[in-house]
């Protein structure tokens, strides 16, 4: 189901690749995972069963189906385990600081609007620290694509219960089980303003190349959850051996419901995981906003927005 398909860690901010003169057309696209992977880091640092190296097969695939240029993608993750992502990716890629990603993938598709920006990162990253970010970003109507991996708790930092932490889970932080309410990520970005939003586990990995390349092909804020197992320190203490017993769990307990009221996606592990396409809507993006704006207000004078470069 999975391939390797990450490398050895590495402690620099930003990864950049070589960027040719390459014209952003399909025969530009690469048609091999290898080529959008840096081969020569690995093997990864992820551990065996880790459902992120599932995610980032799946998000690959959508990458060459979608045939997105090499020099036209870029990915910005935070800190943690999912993190890691953005330094095997063999694209122009940032590993940002801790909740942070998402206004440097801001920053980057307001610089140049032709860029595909894709912040790929846990929930803890996301929703917790970044939280701030997540809601604006949201609202605002930023065109780039979360994928947001969640494994119910921190992870690289040793456990400790998240945002996303479901009722009566062991970690390292409730050792006697967490009793705070759990955040639904997709009632949350629905309220938020996100244009798309779904939810697949790492079982359902042709639903989660599918949902990759509609984002691709969607203006505006759009946020895919990846439920993924993590047998180290979620899985271990919660009834999961390995990271296969979790994902026979999400066989058995997700129920595919698309469309639905968000406030119906129930995420129980073990008793029931609701997963499908809730959200996919219209609503004007932020440069698109901005040019109809100042167009009406200044006229002639003012010219649509085309980036700080070229």
């Amino acid at each position: 189901m999975t391939e390797s398909c990450v490398a050895e860690p590495t402690n620099s901010v930003i990864e950049e690749s070589p960027t040719e003169s390459i014209p952003a057309t399909e025969e530009a696209a690469c048609t091999h995972l290898e080529d959008f992977l840096r081969m020569d880091r690995i093997p990864h640092i992820w551990c065996p069963g880790c459902g992120i190296g599932t995610s980032v097969n799946s998000f690959l695939r959508a990458v060459i189906d979608s045939k997105i240029p090499q020099n036209k993608l870029c990915i910005v993750s935070g800190i943690g385990c999912t993190g890691r992502v953005a330094g095997y990716i063999n694209v122009d890629s940032f590993h940002t600081t801790h909740g942070r990603a998402i206004p440097f993938a801001t920053g980057l598709k307001l610089a140049n609007p032709e860029l595909m920006v894709v912040v790929y990162s846990g929930d803890g990253d996301l929703t917790a620290i970044g939280g701030n970010h997540l809601v604006h970003a949201a609202r605002r109507n930023i065109d780039i694509k979360v994928i947001c991996v969640n494994n119910f708790i921190y992870s690289m930092t040793g456990g400790q219960a998240a945002p996303t932490t479901p009722a009566g889970t062991i970690a390292s932080t409730t050792p006697y089980g967490y009793f705070e309410n759990q955040l639904n990520l997709p009632q949350f970005l629905e309220a938020c303003g996100a244009v798309y939003i779904a939810r697949w586990t790492t079982f359902h990995v042709r639903q989660i190349q599918k949902a990759v390349c509609e984002c691709f092909k969607k203006k505006g804020f759009t946020f895919i959850e990846v439920i993924a197992p993590c047998p180290t320190l979620y899985g271990r203490r919660n009834e999961y051996r390995t990271g296969l017993d979790e994902m026979k769990m999400f066989k058995e307990k997700s129920k595919i419901k698309n469309n639905i009221d968000t406030r119906e996606a129930t995420l129980i592990p073990g008793q029931e995981i609701v997963v499908g396409k809730f959200v996919d809507r219209e609503r004007p993006n932020f440069l698109d906003s901005m040019d109809e704006h100042y167009g009406r207000v200044l006229g002639d004078a003012y010219k649509p927005y085309t980036g700080a470069i070229a």
